[in-house]
């Protein structure tokens, strides 16, 4: 890059309109367009490296328990970890950039994510894995913030808000990413493949951020000793209720009476924070501001959109997955849904203004209405072209979202004053990542609920008086004449295949039945962001009647 930083403290004198935004953001002095090109590089490497990591192990986390030697239950914590160091990561991030500096803080987590990476190349264990993924959600955290400081550099004052939106949609596109990767090439060698571009991303972004180094910030003392006790109880109770929510639906909710043991830890862990930030000066999190109707609002609708988010990540590839799809049978599909994401992105940038943002999460919502219920008429012939077009229009949806909703919780921020910036930080990162575990909890359990209903429903009608039934089973049981003898035998293997074949459709009706409930939870939380945008606008017009 041409030319040098400013130093701060040196001759240069940074203008109004290059102060941080925030405590612990970096200035945003004039750049050359050769260091503003850098920067935008390096945004997107840290936006989609924030979140491919983690979403190679999600993505494959059913077939890495078996290199692991452990079981695909005990594997359903990785996910669950992730989510809740990144959900909980910035109870600590926020003020830690503010106290000792954004290159000490990014780099220290990055080097924390490539140290545990190796250890898991090294002796891959669920202790490593586990340790990996804790890292690599702090990490990610601290990267999508450094996500939008590099794009603060770019963009001029008017239009920094951008920053904020694309910083926000870049690490969407992580997932889909992962997704088109083949497992051949992550599974040899007990997933060295995979272990392997997980100790990359993190080296690779370490050298990246070193050589071209954000603008100085300021830097003052800003932890207080009762922030860790906050920091201290909240936590494991966010590590405790996300793996319940990780794991509840895979050992099943009644069946587990230590998911029940966990939340009652829980409960006690985030009261004992209540009490101490409530009676605070200064506190951490600002309770009474989270009461306030309009943030109920904004994390209503955060946490609802993010629900029926789980549409794409747990329904349409559970129902492929139930049509014995492979991962591989899917790159595809989430070609385009990468695609449809980052066309997401550029229309929410486009279309970016205080005044839309309402209209820009309704329409989202919309959207995923739509490609939600596109999805519903599927069966067992469905096939992944068949669900480009829904597909597409949920990860459109995503991106159109996510920006958008995270910057009309920023604007009642910045309205209030930088100590409420850990209070808005933390309850988006917890209504995305809590939200996410949540989604994927409901709606398998309600998959689940509904295969058992169906499959009663079907085998109620399976007779051996009836024709149509005889005739399957004969043809299953000649199916097997090669390999069995005996034809007893033969009969009660074609009554088998009998058996897996209707719960195969039972499991895909109860499919549908998801996805019907998704179009239905996000028509609505359209019809409610409406009412509001609605009563908003009356109340502006009764405002400008009233005389003066």
């Amino acid at each position: 890059m041409s030319g040098s930083l400013p130093p701060k403290g040196g001759d240069y004198e940074f203008s109004p309109e290059e102060q941080p935004f925030a405590p612990g953001s970096p200035y945003s002095p004039r750049h050359p367009a050769l260091r503003r090109a850098t920067y935008v590089a390096l945004a997107l490497l840290a936006g989609i490296g924030s979140t491919f990591p983690s979403a190679l192990t999600t993505v494959n986390v059913g077939s890495i328990s078996g290199s692991l030697g452990v079981y695909a239950v005990e594997a359903s914590w990785l996910p669950a970890i992730y989510f809740a160091a990144n959900a909980s990561a910035n109870l600590t991030l926020v003020k830690a950039r503010a106290q000792f500096g954004i290159p000490a803080v990014t780099q220290t987590f990055l080097i924390a994510s490539a140290a545990s990476a190796l250890l898991e190349l090294l002796h891959p264990t669920l202790a490593t894995a586990a340790l990996a993924r804790a890292f690599n959600g702090m990490a990610a955290a601290g990267l999508v913030t450094l996500t939008v400081y590099y794009l603060l550099q770019v963009f001029p004052p008017k239009l920094r808000p951008l920053a904020l939106v694309i910083g926000l949609g870049l690490p969407q596109l992580g997932t889909p990413l992962a997704r088109l990767v083949p497992v051949e090439l992550l599974a040899s060698d007990r997933w060295f493949g995979m272990h392997l571009l997980e100790l990359a991303v993190p080296l690779g972004l370490l050298a990246a951020t070193v050589a071209a180094p954000l603008p100085p910030s300021d830097r003052s003392r800003a932890f207080g000793p009762l922030d860790f006790v906050t920091i201290g109880l909240a936590v494991p109770a966010i590590f405790l209720i996300c793996g319940v929510l990780g794991l509840g639906r895979v050992v099943w909710w009644t069946d587990a009476p230590w998911l029940g043991w966990m939340l009652a830890a829980a409960v006690p862990l985030f009261t004992l924070a209540w009490l101490v930030e409530t009676n605070r000066a200064r506190p951490l999190i600002q309770f009474g501001w989270l009461g306030t109707r309009d943030i109920l609002r904004f994390a209503a609708v955060a946490l609802l959109v993010r629900l029926a988010l789980a549409e794409q990540t747990f329904g349409a590839v559970g129902l492929l997955t139930a049509g014995g799809l492979t991962n591989d049978q899917l790159q595809t599909l989430f070609a385009w849904v990468l695609v449809a994401m980052s066309a997401g992105i550029a229309a929410a940038a486009l279309t970016l203004s205080e005044r839309r943002l309402p209209w820009q999460v309704m329409t989202a919502a919309l959207i995923i209405a739509l490609g939600a219920w596109l999805d519903s008429g599927a069966n067992n012939l469905t096939r992944p072209s068949q669900l480009y077009l829904s597909q597409a229009l949920i990860g459109f949806g995503t991106t159109l979202f996510i920006g958008p909703a995270l910057l009309f919780g920023v604007i009642r921020m910045l309205k209030r004053g930088p100590d409420y910036l850990v209070t808005i930080v933390v309850l988006f990162s917890l209504t995305q990542n809590v939200g996410a575990l949540l989604g994927s909890a409901i709606l398998g359990s309600y998959q689940t609920i509904q295969a058992r209903a169906h499959a009663v429903a079907l085998s109620a009608h399976l007779s051996g008086a009836d024709p149509a039934v005889a005739t399957r089973l004969a043809a299953g049981a000649g199916s097997l004449a090669g390999t069995l003898a005996d034809p007893a035998q033969r009969a009660g293997q074609g009554a088998a295949l009998l058996g897996r074949a209707m719960t195969q459709e039972a499991n895909i009706l109860a499919f549908d039945d998801v996805f019907r409930a998704v179009a239905l939870m996000a028509l609505a939380t359209a019809v409610y962001i409406a009412s509001l945008i609605l009563v908003s606008t009356l109340r502006g017009k009764q405002a400008m009647g009233r005389p003066a």
